[in-house]
């Protein structure tokens, strides 16, 4: 019985000194996890901001890229640019050298549309007088024109040039128009042929009168009675009533 207690009291013992020293252990393990524990949370935070760090260089890094490609784009849009301008450039200089160029053409071209304009007055007083009146309005207006400041040279220089060109086409036209003509002392109706510049008949309307444009005398002579059938049909020739046909009219001589 003393054996038994004895080795009751020996396992006591033993169970004793082990939880004494299991709680001697702890004593020194908890402090060394705990340490563990918050050197894990901290390397935890330190990944977390190194991660945010590492997308915060991604992101710059993405916008480094755009940006230099941006960069790329406009260096190539500023080299056209400069392109552009140093041909701007070059236009302007020649758009000046042509303004000076135009300014001295224009210094003599004017002096030669007023000669042409007092060649072709000339010429109309010396021609056969036909369409007197409307011959005459256009050198006046051409005259008024040149003195004018809202039109333009290149204008005038047209308009001198379209009266040339109205002029020149008398010569190889025929045309009939209505007038009035002084016969014996009396003003009478006529209808007066023109059939280029070769000839120029008048014919009252009753066809009793007809007369002639003498180039040589410079005065209208009385026909007789023979051409009335010709110079009538010269008028409806001339109005497209008839087809054009053979006529045996007086024709100017020149020398």
């Amino acid at each position: 019985m003393k054996v038994f207690q004895t080795l009751i009291a020996t396992a006591v013992t033993s169970v004793l000194l082990s939880t004494a020293a299991l709680a001697q252990e702890d004593r020194y393990l908890d402090p060394a996890a705990k340490k563990a524990t918050e050197i894990n949370e901290s390397a935890v935070k330190s990944q977390t901001k190194i991660n945010s760090i590492t997308d915060q260089i991604d992101d710059k890094l993405q916008q480094f890229k755009a940006l230099s490609k941006e960069i790329e784009g406009l260096d190539v849009y500023n080299e056209q640019l400069r392109r552009q301008i140093a041909n701007q450039d070059q236009e302007m200089l020649d758009l000046n050298q042509s303004i000076d160029e135009v300014s001295v053409i224009e210094r003599q071209i004017t002096p030669l549309m007023l000669n042409m304009i007092t060649g072709l007055s000339q010429f109309v007083e010396l021609d056969v007088p036909f369409l007197a009146e409307e011959r005459g309005n256009r050198i006046l207006d051409l005259q008024n024109m040149m003195d004018r400041a809202d039109v333009t040279s290149s204008e005038k220089f047209r308009r001198v040039m379209e009266a040339y060109q109205v002029e020149m086409d008398y010569g190889k036209t025929i045309e009939a128009y209505p007038g009035l003509k002084d016969i014996n002392g009396q003003e009478r109706s006529v209808e007066f042929l023109r059939i280029g510049r070769t000839s120029l008949i008048y014919q009252t309307r009753d066809g009793s009168y007809q007369g002639a444009w003498n180039k040589q005398t410079q005065q209208w002579e009385e026909l007789d009675s023979s051409y009335k059938n010709q110079i009538s049909k010269g008028l409806r020739i001339a109005k497209k009533q008839l087809a054009p046909d053979l006529l045996m009219v007086p024709v100017a001589i020149t020398d």
